[in-house]
């Protein structure tokens, strides 16, 4: 099944806005886009997993 071509160009508009807040140039692709995003949720939840005794909900 092929993408209908309103949403692929919807999704490259997101991708295009999300490279932009974390960087100049754009991931060279969705791995490392998603790698780098996963990276960054990572940092952000572990303080809160360390200050509820280390356990994730």
């Amino acid at each position: 099944m092929t993408t209908p071509a309103p949403l692929a160009k919807a999704h490259t508009t997101l991708d295009r806005a999300v490279d932009a807040c974390y960087r100049r140039q754009p991931f060279p692709d969705e791995r490392r886009r998603f790698e780098h995003l996963f990276e960054r949720y990572e940092a952000l939840v572990a303080p809160l997993v360390e200050a509820g005794g280390g356990k994730a909900r």
